[in-house]
């Protein structure tokens, strides 16, 4: 008798990444720009989030063009979720670009080319699939042959046999207007939400004006190329000359002074902005007073340290006469019960339920440690937890966890315990080094 094996099959779903900063929303302000206490997955830096509010209004209005931002802020205290909130609260229609100082460093061009270059466009791909749809008005009617890109974006948009909907020819885009009052059926599954309009009338091209938002980055690689227009699919754009981005600035101001066109300034958000060279901050600097500069806003957690690429101290790392045109925003240390409202919020970001006392226990961790590390555990008593079979996590999931994963003190009272064991020691040994040793593990 022969046997028969069934092979494994497993259900391949989506997997969504989790960022450490998915959960934010925004800012978590009010109509007046002012904090909630928790709103948007924000939590505590109400000072902060009110002056980044601020900011994001000049920023609609047009009112901070060529003009710095800095936050300032010890590890750990939501300076990078406070720049993810702006972006949130900005929108799509404004450029949002955002790198880390250290990048610039592995860039296979110059550092104040790659700062120049921080817009990069992106495209996507589809499979090859084809139909066909046919559209009315009282007048005409017309049978058009669709590629893929149309009909994913119909099935997107749940369209209908009966609806109304507006394609942009230019860019396929489908805005689905409503259903027409002369399809309905008393018997058609509507909800509230469904929306009834005439049917339209007349040709079924009709001409509109359109507006196009472009980076000037983009119109540069479209003019330094050969291939023009693809070469933004390409990815490889090289160092631009100066002279083609001299006559694209013209142009875009007589474009500007003639009303084709009009400037939007964008936000260019540089974390770790104390990695920077002397040579990046002149470069910023010149760049702030430029017309069509973006707006700046930089991150740091150091305090007074070298300037980099200098003999030179400053605070934060920064240049005096940068720093100058700088408005700071500072963040300061979550409190006991913000860190445990935060941990609230990752723990349903992550989908993990907790107890509790784990939650109490974690939250003690956090301050006692880093909330960073305390974030870093959740997911891992989550799996402790599955290993155990259990469905909510529970104290000594979080003791386990705590007991695999050391935090920094930990780590580093080991290094000093054990320090002669390791190669290329350079701790302090002798007496006189005994408080600078007790600094580094505190």
């Amino acid at each position: 008798m022969a046997e028969l094996k069934l092979s494994e099959t497993r259900d391949l779903t989506r997997i969504e990444r989790i960022g450490a900063h998915s959960h934010i929303r925004g800012l978590g302000l009010d109509s007046t720009l002012e904090p909630r206490s928790v709103s948007e997955g924000m939590v505590g830096q109400t000072s902060a989030r009110k002056a980044a509010g601020v900011i994001v209004q000049m920023v609609k209005e047009g009112k901070i063009a060529g003009r710095a931002v800095l936050l300032a802020g010890q590890p750990g205290t939501g300076k990078t979720a406070i720049a993810m909130g702006m972006a949130k609260s900005l929108g799509l229609e404004t450029p949002f670009a955002m790198l880390a100082g250290s990048e610039l460093f592995s860039l296979e061009m110059s550092k104040t080319e790659a700062l120049m270059q921080i817009d990069r466009p992106a495209t996507s791909g589809a499979a090859s699939k084809t139909g066909k749809l046919t559209l009315k008005t009282t007048e005409m009617e017309t049978v058009y042959d669709l590629g893929a890109k149309m009909i994913e974006a119909l099935g997107k948009d749940k369209v209908q046999s009966g609806d109304v909907i507006a394609i942009d020819k230019a860019s396929g885009k489908i805005t689905k207007l409503g259903r027409s009052f002369s399809r309905s059926r008393d018997y058609d599954a509507m909800g509230p939400q469904t929306k009834f309009v005439q049917c339209p009338d007349g040709e079924l091209q009709k001409r509109k004006e359109v507006v196009h938002c472009v980076t000037l980055h983009e119109i540069d690689v479209i003019n330094s190329r050969t291939q023009g227009f693809l070469a933004l699919f390409t990815g490889d754009t090289g160092e631009i000359r100066a002279e083609v981005r001299e006559q694209i600035d013209t142009k875009v101001a007589e474009w500007r002074e003639e009303g084709k066109a009009e400037i939007v300034p964008g936000v260019l958000f540089i974390d770790e902005v104390h990695m920077l060279d002397i040579e990046c901050f002149s470069f910023l600097n010149r760049a702030l007073e430029n017309e069509m500069a973006p707006i700046l806003v930089v991150a740091t957690n150091r305090g007074i340290t070298t300037i980099r690429g200098t003999n030179y101290k400053s605070p934060h790392g920064i240049p005096i006469d940068f720093l100058d045109r700088l408005l700071i925003i500072s963040t300061q240390p979550y409190t006991e019960e913000e860190i445990r409202k935060i941990l609230d919020i990752r723990c349903q970001e992550e989908d993990v339920d907790m107890s509790g006392d784990a939650k109490v226990l974690l939250t003690k961790i956090g301050v006692d440690t880093s909330l960073r590390y305390a974030i870093h555990l959740i997911t891992s008593a989550s799996l402790a937890c599955q290993k155990r079979k259990g469905k909510v996590v529970e104290m000594e999931d979080i003791s386990r966890v705590y007991e695999l994963f050391w935090d920094v003190k930990r780590s580093t009272q080991y290094l000093m315990e054990y320090q002669s064991q390791y190669m290329f020691n350079e701790a302090p040994t002798g007496e006189a080094d005994e408080d600078e040793a007790n600094a580094m593990v505190s």
